[in-house]
């Protein structure tokens, strides 16, 4: 019995043994497809990491486009701003110092006038230079009374010679 029960026992340990050995070579399969799968899993997943940044990065490039073209937009509407506001103050400034001028200048007619009225004095002056008009006449004393400069080596006239020759002539 010892014998048949050493060879019932290796039997059976050689069957134990031979399920471990099979349950190891499972195991091992099973190891390899996982690690199979394990690596298509991986460029699946970088695929799809691969494909999300692009479509990503394209929307940010769109966005960005749009963006780029928001802002060239509002650069030249900022623009048309900058020179309408340019020309409008522009516009004002001129027109006031048009209005000021119209107004502080004399008028053709004005300067006609006002020709006129100098000839008219330079006339006068002409005829009363001749005349006398070269008198040296200022206020005299502290009652400023109105005295005449007159030449001391003229001749006195009059009666009672009290007229005297004005110094000049």
């Amino acid at each position: 019995m010892t014998e048949t029960s050493m060879s019932d026992e290796a039997m059976k340990l050689g069957l134990l043994m031979e399920a471990a050995q099979a349950q190891q070579r499972l195991g091992q399969e099973s190891l390899e497809r996982l690690a199979a799968h394990a690596r298509d899993l991986d460029a699946i997943v970088r695929d799809e990491i691969r494909r999300t940044i692009a479509e990503e990065l394209g929307g940010v490039a769109a966005e960005s486009r749009r963006a780029t073209q928001s802002l060239q937009s509002l650069r030249r509407a900022a623009n048309v701003r900058v020179l309408l506001w340019t020309v409008s103050i522009a516009t004002v400034c001129s027109a006031v110092g048009l209005g000021e001028a119209y107004w502080m200048l004399p008028s053709q007619h004005d300067l006609a006038e006002l020709r006129a009225r100098r000839d008219a004095l330079a006339a006068n002056i002409t005829r009363l230079e001749q005349h006398g008009a070269l008198l040296d006449v200022r206020r005299c004393g502290t009652s400023a009374r109105l005295c005449v400069r007159i030449d001391r080596r003229a001749p006195t006239y009059g009666s009672d010679a009290d007229y005297l020759v004005v110094k000049g002539y």
